[in-house]
């Protein structure tokens, strides 16, 4: 079994949720607190092992291959300020991991932006990170636990969690087969069914392993009606074929691409830095 070394972050998308913000910014990049939503991806990703990491982004945003980079004028301002703190911080900013950047020219759906990591992926099984879908994991991070969940079944895994039966209407839902602790068999999809309808409460959170298969089934998948290809699309085939397991992994995750899910990212990520806590805290408490 080949071992999963390489990442792909789609990141081209318009993020009309959050207009105006992101008429000129990208999404990916609004801060929670002070870094931006995609280098906590990116730490994921390197957390759980992978240090090759491709980010499809598209021409409005530049800026993410910039925070990446290396930026001489700053670097040389920091020098001579003294500053060795935040220079180092740069430092380990643009070398996280191994970078690759492709541009998705037309927005054509999550399945066109796969197409586009064939090359990258060469033959090897990788993760699938949305950049703005955030983890919170402290004990290990959920593309981790989803490349353990790989090398035990040695197929494609999507990582599922468990909630209320109430909200499956937002979410793609699992229809599970054959089922083992975190593990379920997915026999298919439901997308955002009617409460009623909905075949279980597990539900798809923008994690995924994927088998190169993958490329070859998007390959012979047809556009929606709206013009777009989707990955779940080609991962339904898969079912059909390899076959698909969903993982249910422990952490918090955050829809930084939605406004109440940024603002709970952007809170608890605050409790959890050391100095903010307790001024923020107190902060919190007097607000009437």
């Amino acid at each position: 079994m080949q071992k999963v070394r390489k990442a792909v972050i789609p990141a081209a998308g318009f993020g009309t949720r959050f207009l105006p913000e992101t008429k000129a910014i990208p999404k990916e990049m609004m801060p929670i607190v002070d870094t931006p939503a995609l280098q906590l991806v990116v730490q994921e990703v390197v957390d759980s092992g992978i240090d090759n990491v491709l980010i499809i982004t598209s021409g409005r945003k530049r800026s993410i291959e910039d925070h990446f980079d290396k930026s001489v004028e700053l670097e040389n301002l920091l020098k001579k300020a003294g500053k060795t703190a935040e220079l180092a911080m740069c430092d380990r900013i643009e070398n996280m991991a191994n970078f690759t950047f492709i541009r998705q020219k037309e927005m054509k759906g999550s399945g066109q932006a796969i197409q586009l990591a064939r090359e990258f992926a060469a033959g090897e099984p990788f993760a699938v990170l949305f950049g703005d879908d955030l983890m919170y994991s402290p004990n290990k991070p959920v593309t981790g636990q989803l490349i353990e969940a790989y090398e035990k079944t040695g197929t494609s895994i999507l990582g599922v969690q468990a909630i209320d039966k109430k909200e499956v209407y937002k979410y793609g839902v699992i229809n599970p087969g054959a089922n083992k602790g975190r593990y379920t068999e997915v026999k298919g999809f439901v997308e955002k069914p009617p409460v009623e309808e909905a075949p279980s409460n597990l539900v798809s959170m923008g994690r995924y392993i994927l088998t190169p298969e993958v490329f070859e089934q998007l390959d012979q998948s047809e556009y929606a009606p709206n013009g777009e290809l989707y990955l779940t699309t080609a991962i339904e085939r898969m079912i059909h074929t390899s076959g698909v397991y969903a993982y249910e992994f422990e952490g918090i995750r955050y829809d930084t691409g939605d406004k109440l899910g940024y603002l709970k990212a952007t809170v608890e990520y605050a409790l959890r830095d050391e100095k903010l806590k307790g001024p923020f805290l107190e902060y919190l408490k007097s607000i009437k």
